[in-house]
């Protein structure tokens, strides 16, 4: 093969680092070997001692920063300093004073030790809720030369503790200005989302805003996000409520069993949530994809569209006595066709007027805001509800034939009624609830997700990471505490919550107050609701389902762009299927193509068979580039870029063989064998990517080396794990590969190196079977 015949013994010194990228730099420095003067350095794991040798590649990361620079224990202020809180490279003195302050527990600390009568309560406390990683932290921590403390974990998992300390009177002005902005656009959204998609008491669209931001503001990770309830979660309550309503009941008895229905919803989905976050699955929000989550909220845009058209032409009576609400978005469509000789012309020009002065003062904030900040101040939905009210009121709008709101009240005749919702006489309504719920528990955690992430940082906060567990667990439990008074399920919004940052809002201060404004206004302003017109109301709902419609066709298009054939296909059927059919059917269509996507993904294996640059040691995918590189004679290099898991490896047997019979991974099963025996006397096996292994993949990876060995093939392993303590290093020992293979030196550094020993060993066989 061109290099000459050399012993295991000059393998391994000098070689440079192998990587199938082409800016991939040799490695600047072998690592120094004390066992030089005794001989060459042996292939397979290192076992020297820990501080023989500067760091290296396996070195723990605050290790190598102790080596490099050894902690002065006098220290009082360094960056592993007490301050429990005080994020690194924290810039802010006043904070920093108060973490230091509020570290000691100034209160806490007196009265338990007289509860206790023990000193130290602390310690004991500390040992029994810490997990396996606070014990890491713990050592890690000792090692640098301090001790961590109780309010350094309580901090991290109640944020509101690292928050309070640090807030300024300066702050007060913008948060509570947010949160009056807030409330006059969102409120009376709240009382429309009720009323015309859930279905339930309008009063329980204004209970999300009382519970549900107040606990967010809590346990919540982005201080700048504002949760309450949005469409979507609010037309899926409402498809659970409509089918438990008994019209020969009477109004009462149904607003109470929507009521309940409506905690039972939001308890469930809280529920989902928190466990959710508990069991450390934040990574939930990417099982959706991006064309699920378009064409289904698309499809909701439409389907609230439609369903909204109906109280706006003043058919809502008519529509009830024919049965139409049950139907799908195509009969309802039908309906509205055949019936415009029964539209309420006033209703009619109510809505439609509303919906144009709400629609144009949308856009001209859209395009005036950028040079004038100030327009986000302008409530202009608030201004529409009063002037229509007032309207109503003034000209009697309701003896007319216009529906207006009238009373604002609790289903069960008190403000706040606690009811848990996890009762066994609401296991009925659970059963109905639990597919929804589920749904609404996704959709709500990706829209709050996106809304987190694409909010910077506070400046005003420090301290504070935003987590996708500890996001789960803030909006589980706000939505459970909710539920206990029958809200609608509240989960972060990107609209609100960037409103909330325009006007002023720092922190989650601002949620506090919004909280505080709406338990005001329940407590006074209820009766002022009475002459809100629900066509005024249907026409703000309308607006919301006008934004969820407007982004499919900038998608459509990107698809079409890139022929994203099965993305658009995703798409239409998500689509077609919720609107000629129900919510149910293309939710359930969504997550299991969703789900389907995910697990083709993650069980495809992606090996790739290496080819050789001419001319130089590196080494690329041959599929990528067949033209500019050379296979090796007598050897199959395979590449393994990523972890060996259960989920990957059922196909990995077979995907190999087709590498091995045809030389890629593209070709059809149907063709005859392509690539001699001759060609794989040798597999090599490039593990670099291979950063875990379970016991699935140990037990895969072992019936492939067993039957090479059996079948006569020499197999190598480049760049695997050269710690004996490595996982994948004592899971590959316990299994019998390395002693399959031919022990400890068929474990190399690179591929070169690899080849080198193949060339040995060939010789040695030619010498002992001439």
């Amino acid at each position: 093969m061109g290099s000459p015949i050399q012993s295991p013994s000059s393998v391994g010194g000098e070689s440079e680092y192998m990587s199938t990228r082409e800016d991939a730099t040799p490695l600047a420095t072998p690592l120094p070997n004390d066992n030089d003067s005794r001989g060459p350095p042996r292939a397979g794991p290192s076992l020297a001692r820990p501080n023989t040798f500067p760091p290296t590649e396996s070195t723990s990361l605050l290790q190598t920063v102790l080596i490099d620079n050894p902690p002065a224990h006098n220290y009082p202020n360094g960056t592993f300093s007490p301050r429990p809180a005080s994020p690194v490279g924290s810039e802010n003195p006043e904070y920093d004073r108060a973490s230091s302050s509020a570290s000691e527990i100034p209160i806490l600390d007196p009265m338990l030790t007289a509860i206790t009568g023990d000193d130290h309560w602390r310690k004991r406390f500390i040992r029994k809720i810490k997990s396996k990683k606070m014990h890491t932290s713990s050592t890690l921590a000792e090692q640098a030369g301090f001790k961590d403390n109780l309010w350094m974990y309580l901090s991290y998992y109640i944020p509101l503790l690292t928050w309070l300390p640090q807030y300024q009177w300066s702050y007060l002005k913008g948060d509570l200005v947010a949160a009056l902005t807030l409330a006059s656009l969102y409120l009376p959204m709240a009382l429309s989302l009720a009323d015309n998609l859930a279905h339930v008491p309008p009063i329980n669209g204004l209970y999300a805003f009382v519970f549900n931001p107040f606990i967010y503001a809590i346990f919540g990770s982005a201080p700048q996000m504002v949760v309450g309830p949005e469409a979507a979660g609010s037309l899926l309550v409402g498809s659970v409520v409509r089918g438990s309503i008994d019209h020969d009941k009477g109004d009462e008895y149904n607003a109470e069993v929507q009521a309940k229905i409506c905690g039972v919803v939001a308890g469930m989905a809280g529920a989902t949530v928190f466990i959710a976050g508990l069991a450390r699955l934040g990574f939930l929000d990417s099982v959706l994809s991006k064309p699920f989550l378009r064409g289904f909220i698309s499809a909701i845009g439409f389907v609230i569209a439609v369903d909204q058209s109906i109280p706006e032409l003043g058919l809502a009576k008519y529509a009830a006595e024919l049965g139409v609400g049950h139907g799908s978005s195509m009969d309802k469509l039908k309906f509205i066709f055949s019936s415009f000789d029964h539209v309420h012309k006033l209703t009619f020009i109510v809505a439609g007027v509303s919906f144009v002065i709400m629609m144009t003062m949308r856009e001209l904030k859209k395009h005036l805001q950028p040079k004038y900040p100030g327009v986000a101040y302008i409530p202009d939905r608030f201004f529409v509800v009063v002037i229509a009210a007032v309207l109503s009121w003034q000209f009697d709008w309701e003896s007319r034939g216009v529906e207006i709101l009238g009373p604002v009240k609790a289903a069960s005749g008190h403000l706040f009624t606690f009811r848990w919702p996890f009762q066994t006489s609401h296991m009925e309504h659970i059963r109905e609830a639990m597919g929804t719920s589920f749904l609404i528990a996704l959709l709500g955690f990706f829209e709050s997700s996106v809304a987190a992430k694409s909010l910077s940082s506070s400046d005003s906060v420090q301290g504070i990471q935003l987590s996708p567990n500890r996001e789960l667990v803030a909006l589980g439990a706000a939505n459970i505490v909710g539920a206990c008074f029958m809200s609608l399920p509240a989960f972060g919004g990107y609209g609100r919550s960037k409103l909330n940052k325009q006007t002023g809002g720092k922190t989650p201060m601002s949620s506090i107050f919004l909280s505080l404004i709406t338990l005001l206004a329940i407590f006074f302003l209820l009766p002022y609701f009475y002459y809100l017109p629900k066509p005024v109301l249907s026409s703000m709902i309308t607006v919301v389902a006008w934004s969820l419609l407007e982004e499919a066709p900038h998608d459509i298009a990107f698809f079409f762009k890139i022929r994203g054939w099965t993305e658009l296909g995703l798409m239409i059927i998500i689509f077609v299927s919720t609107i000629f059919y129900s919510l149910t059917l293309g939710m359930a269509i969504g997550v299991g193509l969703s789900l389907l996507q995910v697990i083709r993904h993650s069980t495809r294996p992606r090996i790739q068979i290496l080819g050789r640059i001419p001319g130089t040691h590196r080494f690329e995918n041959a599929e990528l580039n067949p033209d500019r590189l050379e296979f090796v004679e007598g050897c199959l290099i395979v590449k393994i870029p990523e972890p060996l898991t259960f989920a990957n490896t059922g196909e990995l047997k077979a995907r190999l063989r087709r590498l091995e019979l045809y030389g890629t991974s593209m070709a059809h099963p149907a063709l005859p064998r392509l690539r001699g025996e001759h060609h794989n006397k040798n597999v090599i096996f490039d593990i670099h990517g291979v950063t875990s292994l379970d016991g699935s993949g140990t037990q895969v990876l072992l019936e492939i080396v067993s039957g090479y060995r059996e079948r006569g093939v020499r197999v190598f392993f480049s760049r695997g794990p050269t710690n004996p303590r490595h996982s994948i290093w004592r899971l590959m020992r316990q299994a019998g590969i390395i002693d399959l293979v031919g022990g400890e030196s068929h474990f190399v550094t690179d591929v070169q190196e690899a080849l080198k020993l193949t060339e040995y060993e060939n010789s040695i066989s030619e010498v002992t079977n001439p």
